[in-house]
């Protein structure tokens, strides 16, 4: 099921117009991050690729970075943990 979302995502993106990108949550970016991370994709490589496909609508490369040092300490979790103060 997830292999599906994650070539369904990927699809979405290829074929999107970069204005398309705004609609891509956090999760749904993660989910792509982690599609190149389980690839060996260095952060940097994986920014790339998403700066070809997204233009201007990329994550910053930070954002990326600390995604994948995220899953390197094998948090693999799409979900966005809420803030302090935040309701559940």
């Amino acid at each position: 099921m997830c292999q599906i979302v994650i070539l369904f995502l990927l699809q979405s993106l290829k074929g999107s117009k970069p204005r398309d990108a705004i609609y891509f949550n956090n999760m749904e970016m993660r989910v792509v991050i982690i599609y190149f991370f389980i690839q060996s994709k260095a952060p940097k490589k994986i920014h790339a690729i998403l700066t070809e496909t997204l233009e201007e609508y990329v994550p910053s490369h930070a954002t990326v970075k600390n995604w994948v040092v995220q899953f390197k300490r094998g948090d693999i979790s799409t979900c966005v943990a809420p803030r302090p103060g935040e309701p559940k």
